[in-house]
């Protein structure tokens, strides 16, 4: 039933929007030659215009910078339109330009308050989905007309009720909503559910109800926003406009092609392809642009600034009896809350202003113009659908002959750029684009690594940039000649940095590193106040053997871990030195071995407190070592001897306690006899002699006892003394 009361608004709701327009909210831009503070612009004497892409800059950093140019005449606007999650970019980072004597007055976009907030400003809330009857309730005192069976009443809303009735049949008691309306002086109740039709005669509440319904629609359409620059001026005019986005991060790969010369020795000189690959993720074809690659991070962050922000304010009441004089009251203060925190980084674009012309495109060498044979597969003279070679081989294919940079390359402060010109790529499509064909100088190595593996070297090359430009991090694919050769990976490599890439398994040359060996030796040792310092020498010996199977010479390079505080001696001296890695360079004949022996040693210090009650091993095994000196191993000889004395003092003390206790256990089994045995008799007599003898002699112990811990904290108190004086080397 409300379904059918809600459809009696649908004539209401369609005149209301018909003659509405999507609600905008004026942005001001930075002030600056072409821009003044936001107005509002004239609704006539505007017509919108077409302004494309013209330039895309592409950073490794993840955002692009993109310059839209075209011409426009007397006063106009240019719509763009934006993903919602890019508008944030747009209002940070947009710049305009309206040449000729041309302003550019205000830029619009759709608000981003949240709907609740939205539809609450409105005369009629719809907030929570509310039914026919309490929305018509919302508008107590409104004028309406009313359609009720054959009755048509006109009149003003003066309420609405719930009443009570039965539903008919046995379904009981349902309530329906009553509409009291005032007609003249006269109140009528209409039950809705009589109501076939009922519209509004206020034209400013059917603009609400229209302007919240629209509201609503727009909510729903989170996907595109338009951004709506207005211009105004005269006459025939340029216009550019350019904003910074997020954009996937345009990457590098690369081929290598190595070859030989005459001799069949490897060349100096290596050619070196770059293709960027870069992919369209906006809305928008680009239809010969200049587009530029730039390599570099620059910071680039994001800020919430679509969203609106509101800051609580406190509820002032007024005093009712504050009437006599002014009163002044301190306003309440609330933190203002926070706007989001950084999400990513932001970086400012360069404006580029022309395209430099492209390096023109080398012409593909043709077999057939050479006059060679090729090799032809499938169906042909030689037989149906069998493969027919010719007697000739096969000419190899020059990946070098066709492709040509089309880039220019420029370093622009910390950056380094390529500029592209007339790139046409449509929207959601991606493109390999070669941005470097340059030769670059290369030193093929063979390069071992224990760690990666334990028999073989891997087949690499040392590659110097000297193509002038920056080569981005990226893959490479080697060519040895025209053959795949493997893979490598480079990370940045600046003009003039040099770098090694590995890209397959020598498997000619076999490395033995099982050979090595680790010493440690005495060096010094001295004594100072008591202290034994023993200085040690450890010495670690690692052989590399390498024997090349081949029928070439090698150059290998091996890579031998670096271990903290450890130190090169008796060894060449590395090529170079990593934070991690020594790499040592060589040249391995053909069908020869070569040994190479790397030497280190640590210098390490032992420290051991030489005290009264510390065992005497240690001492005694570095004072027979002759690295110490004779004066250090005769301290300790005396040390020893002082604290072998003290040792046979205690041991003659325990000696005393252990005969007290054997003579005080006897004691105790001589009383429990005498309690059996009678008083005057012999063996009592007997057995009490026995016991005072026995303290007789557990008196003598005593006293020996206390005169040997005399000489026990004598003997102490001589090393004691003997040690802090001790200083000997």
């Amino acid at each position: 039933m409300q379904r059918r009361k809600l459809a009696i608004f649908v004539g209401a709701i369609i005149m209301a929007t018909n003659s509405l327009t999507t609600p905008i909210h004026g942005q001001p831009v930075d002030p600056d030659k072409s821009t003044k503070p936001a107005v509002a612009a004239p609704a006539d004497a505007k017509h919108a215009v077409d302004v494309p892409v013209k330039v895309v800059v592409l950073f490794s950093s993840g955002v692009g910078y993109f310059e839209h140019a075209g011409l426009i005449q007397g006063t106009s606007t240019a719509e763009l339109r934006f993903k919602t999650n890019q508008i944030n970019d747009i209002l940070k980072s947009l710049v305009l330009e309206d040449a000729n004597g041309g302003k550019v007055t205000a830029v619009t976009y759709p608000s981003q308050d949240p709907i609740s907030k939205t539809l609450r400003s409105f005369q009629i809330d719809i907030t929570s989905n509310p039914s026919l009857g309490e929305m018509l309730n919302q508008l107590r005192g409104a004028k309406v007309k009313v359609n009720a069976g054959v009755d048509n009443v006109d009149g003003t809303i003066l309420g609405l009720e719930k009443k009570k009735k039965p539903a008919g049949g046995d379904k009981g008691i349902v309530e329906s909503w009553t509409l009291n309306l005032i007609t003249g002086g006269t109140i009528r109740s209409i039950d809705l559910d009589s109501v076939s039709k009922l519209e509004l005669e206020d034209k400013q509440l059917q603009e609400e109800l229209g302007k919240a319904l629209t509201a609503l629609a727009q909510a729903r359409d989170q996907d595109k926003k338009p951004v709506t620059i207005n211009f105004t001026g005269d006459g025939q005019r340029n216009v550019r406009l350019g904003y910074v986005v997020e954009t996937p991060i345009w990457k590098t790969s690369y081929r290598l092609i190595l070859s030989d010369d005459a001799k069949g020795k490897p060349k100096d000189k290596s050619a070196l392809q770059g293709w960027a690959i870069v992919e369209n993720q906006t809305d928008n074809d680009w239809n010969n642009v200049q587009m530029s690659l730039v390599s570099g991070r620059p910071i680039s962050f994001i800020q919430d600034l679509y969203q609106p922000l509101y800051v609580p304010r406190p509820t002032v009441k007024p005093e009712l009896f504050a009437s006599l004089r002014p009163q002044t009251y301190d306003g309440g203060m609330e933190e203002k809350k926070e706007a989001q925190v950084f999400q990513r980084q932001l970086q400012s674009a360069q404006l580029m202003d022309a395209a430099k012309d492209a390096a023109p495109m080398a012409k593909r060498k043709s077999m057939a113009e050479k006059g060679e044979a090729r090799a032809q597969f499938g169906g042909g003279a030689g037989g149906a659908g069998g493969a027919v070679l010719s007697d000739a081989p096969a000419e190899p294919m020059d990946p070098t002959a066709s492709i040509a940079s089309v880039a220019s390359a420029a370093k622009i402060g910390e950056l380094f750029q390529y500029t592209v010109g007339n790139v046409s790529l449509p929207r959601q499509r991606s493109a390999m684009i070669p941005i470097i064909t340059d030769p670059v100088e290369l030193e093929r190595l063979s390069i071992y690594n224990q760690s990666v593996l334990q028999k073989n070297p891997l087949n690499g090359a040392r590659l110097k940039n000297t193509t002038g430009k920056h080569l981005l991090a990226g893959p490479i694919t080697v060519l040895d000649g025209s053959s795949y050769a493997g893979d490598a990976s480079i990370d940045n490599v600046p003009p003039g940095q040099e770098r090694l890439i590995s890209y397959g398994i020598d498997l000619q040359l076999l490395v033995d590193p099982t050979k090595n060996s680790q010493s440690s030796r005495i060096q010094s040792g001295k004594i100072i106040k008591g202290v034994l310092l023993i200085t040690n020498k450890n010495v670690a010996i690692q052989e590399y053997r390498a024997d090349n199977k081949g029928d070439k010479d090698k150059t290998l390079v091996i890579e031998h871990p670096i271990r903290q505080g450890w130190k090169l001696v008796d060894t060449d001296k590395p090529l170079e030195t990593t934070e991690m890695l020594y790499r040592f360079k060589g040249q391995v004949p053909a069908g020869k071995a070569t040994v190479l022996k790397v030497t280190e040693e640590v210098i390490e210090s032992q420290e051991f407190a030489i005290l009264p009650n510390s065992d005497v091993g240690s001492f005694d095994w570095y004072s027979k070592q002759g690295e110490i000196s004779k004066a250090v191993r005769e301290a300790l000889i005396k040390v020893m001897q002082m604290k072998y004395a003290i040792v046979d003092v205690e041991r003659k003390i325990n000696d005393h306690d252990v005969q007290v206790n054997n003579i005080t256990q006897e004691q105790n089994r001589l009383r429990e006899n005498m309690k059996t045995v009678n008083a005057q008799s012999e063996y009592y007599t007997r057995l009490m002699k026995k016991l005072n003898d026995q303290e007789t002699s557990i008196e003598k112990l005593q006293s020996e006892k206390e005169e040997l811990q005399k000489t026990l904290v004598s003997r102490h108190n001589e090393l004691e003394k003997y040690l802090t004086d001790l200083n000997v080397e």
